[in-house]
């Protein structure tokens, strides 16, 4: 029980810590800060394209990790299930 307490305790901690330190996480990278800023003196619309842009570059690696771990998890339960099923036709047969 008490360690259920300290992850619960260490997950508010963590998550009150990204809250006081959102703003500077919000900037951009210094090459897509002057991309932007070389593109509105220019004459250059809304950047929504730029913001989408990183946000494509920064979805790409969590889908693939999140796609091998769901791959991963699958094969190991299908790999359980067969290890169970086999071990209970052992036990029938005795």
């Amino acid at each position: 029980m008490a360690n259920k307490s300290i992850k619960i305790v260490v997950l508010v901690g963590m998550l009150l810590l990204m809250a006081a330190v959102i703003d500077p996480l919000s900037a951009q990278c210094a090459m897509c800060k002057a991309a932007a800023e070389s593109n509105i003196k220019t004459g250059g619309g809304d950047p929504r394209g730029l913001n989408a842009g990183i946000l494509y570059m920064l979805l790409l690696p969590y889908l693939l990790v999140g796609s091998i771990g769901v791959w991963w998890w699958r094969n190991r339960r299908n790999e359980n299930q067969q290890v169970a099923e086999l071990t209970d036709k052992d036990f029938v047969q005795e």
